[in-house]
């Protein structure tokens, strides 16, 4: 097989890193595009590292040319101070023109379950225009809706286990049966690169085989650590006041009342069969000795 240039932004991330990986087992010639060029090599100098700079248009297309797909996981997790949805809006909006104009053939697009430009929740009204953006493009296309990943990298579901393993008593957002899909990060890279191999347009959502509801996601948490706890309800806003206190604690943005929000209107779930095999209460048995034993700063990796 012919050796092609495949494109993914943040291979020295998390799910960037694994695309990488499984192009790289493909036979393809894998470049990067990062902003992180400190970052440690991964890939034995394998993967080619671009500078990432969202407002050099014809650094970007020089950084595109001769790539068949762009395999696309930048986004923000939230509002801060030196990063914010609408800035990667307008950033990804940039990529896709300058994917455009430098002749990438195809773009496989990490977007989010249930995203609508309507949603008066930043996270999932930003996706919207985007996935919008990208159908209008004329670019080929695949976008692949994740609801939450887990992974050796993971930083909610393995947050979610020390938080288990340090406090007696942990609290859910209101009765705590809003749903999530869980899929494994590599399950998800497997079907980016399966969908950057075909021409069709596609929206897939990304879920995994297991539903849990909130509740039930943290007790099998505790159930595969062997720590399980006292699981109480509790109102939305002392749930985030929780939050605040212990991100000082840790210097870190623990949860926000837009992901509260999110989670509670049910937007992690979707009715449709899974995209991904692997289960994470096979996965969670199988990394109980290390799962939440240190905790996983969203600020610190992106530092």
């Amino acid at each position: 097989m012919k050796s092609e240039l495949h494109v993914v932004t943040g291979a020295f991330g998390y799910s960037g890193k694994y695309i990488a990986h499984r192009l790289l087992e493909a036979g393809h010639s894998v470049r990067t595009i990062t902003s992180r060029q400190s970052r440690p090599d991964y890939f034995g100098g394998r993967v080619e590292r671009r500078p990432l700079d969202f407002r050099n248009h014809a650094q970007l297309v020089d950084s595109l040319t001769g790539a068949k797909v762009l395999y696309n996981t930048y986004w923000v997790r939230f509002n801060h101070s030196t990063f914010t949805h609408s800035e990667a809006v307008d950033n990804t909006l940039r990529l896709f023109e300058a994917a455009k104009e430098a002749g990438v053939e195809r773009v496989v697009h990490v977007s989010i379950t249930n995203p609508s430009e309507d949603s008066p929740l930043e996270y999932f009204s930003g996706k919207g225009r985007l996935e919008r953006a990208l159908k209008e493009s004329g670019l080929s296309y695949a976008i692949l809706r994740p609801t939450v990943l887990f992974g050796m990298e993971d930083i909610l579901i393995n947050n979610m286990a020390w938080v288990l393993r340090r406090f007696p008593i942990v609290g859910v957002f209101g009765d705590g049966s809003y749903r999530l899909q869980p899929i494994y990060v590599d399950d998800l890279a497997r079907l980016a690169v399966e969908q950057g191999a075909l021409k069709t347009n596609t929206t897939i959502n990304a879920i995994g085989p297991e539903t849990f509801t909130y509740r039930e996601l943290l007790a099998a948490i505790g159930r595969a650590i062997g720590t399980e706890r006292l699981i109480v309800g509790i109102p939305p806003w002392l749930g985030h006041l929780s939050g605040i206190v212990i991100g000082r604690m840790v210097g870190d943005v623990i949860i926000t009342r837009e992901e509260i929000a999110g989670l509670m209107a049910d937007l992690l779930y979707v009715d449709d069969k899974p995209a991904g095999t692997t289960r994470l209460t096979d996965w969670m048995r199988e990394h109980a000795a290390t799962l939440g034993v240190s905790y996983a700063s969203e600020l610190a990796r992106r530092r």
